[in-house]
């Protein structure tokens, strides 16, 4: 027999939030519990709210953002299933959502039934995502077969890309900074490039990263 899903709501737009809180409410296998405009407001009320299902916008207006608040979800209580919902379509963020922990990835333009479907989905044991953004994830992994960096040279490539530092991707990828400094290197020199700028134009255009 299944359970009735309790689904905590962190948006900042009322109009969204208002009209999410309507749309929950209108669906007997849902059980909408709370809705905020920050994560460190919902974050004080889990324990008491004890939601199944976290909706999570990723540009939070001031403090802590969907992505980092994904992060604390999952670190604290990983029980709960968290799906970004936002009007970004960006690839660099659904991945770094997705790294995060988030279950699901919807874009804001989703109607009421795509809205259901996703938590339905979710409640199956599937990873919920709007045909955009499965279209993104699906060109990610369409990259070049023949590239000459090694896979960890595309892993530090790709967070020099996202504006990381060498002490960040170190702290990211569990290496030393000097490794990180040397992996670059090795970029420059297989991709006869002599800066992270043109390492990532030459990159993103033969489709390595």
């Amino acid at each position: 027999m299944n359970f009735i899903k309790r689904i905590v709501l962190i948006e900042d737009d009322t109009e969204l939030k208002e009209l999410y809180k309507l749309i929950l409410k209108s669906v007997d296998k849902y059980q909408f519990v709370n809705a905020y405009e920050s994560c460190e407001e919902a974050f004080s009320n889990l324990a008491k709210d004890k939601p199944n299902i976290i909706l999570m916008d990723i540009n939070l207006s001031g403090g802590v953002n969907g992505i980092e608040g994904t992060k604390y979800v999952k670190s604290k209580f990983p029980h709960i299933e968290v799906v970004i919902v936002t009007v970004y379509d960006d690839s660099e963020l659904v991945f770094e959502a997705l790294r995060a922990g988030a279950s699901g990835y919807i874009t804001k333009s989703s109607n009421y039934i795509e809205l259901i479907s996703s938590l339905d989905e979710l409640s199956k044991g599937g990873a919920p995502m709007s045909s955009k953004i499965a279209r993104l994830v699906i060109n990610n992994f369409h990259s070049n077969p023949d590239s000459p960096l090694s896979q960890r040279e595309k892993d530090v490539l790709k967070l020099i890309a996202e504006g990381k530092s060498y002490s960040q991707i170190a702290d990211i990828l569990f290496i030393s900074k000097e490794t990180s400094k040397t992996h670059i290197k090795n970029i420059y020199s297989k991709l006869e490039v002599n800066s992270k700028s043109d390492a990532i134009e030459h990159a993103k255009a033969k489709k390595y990263i």
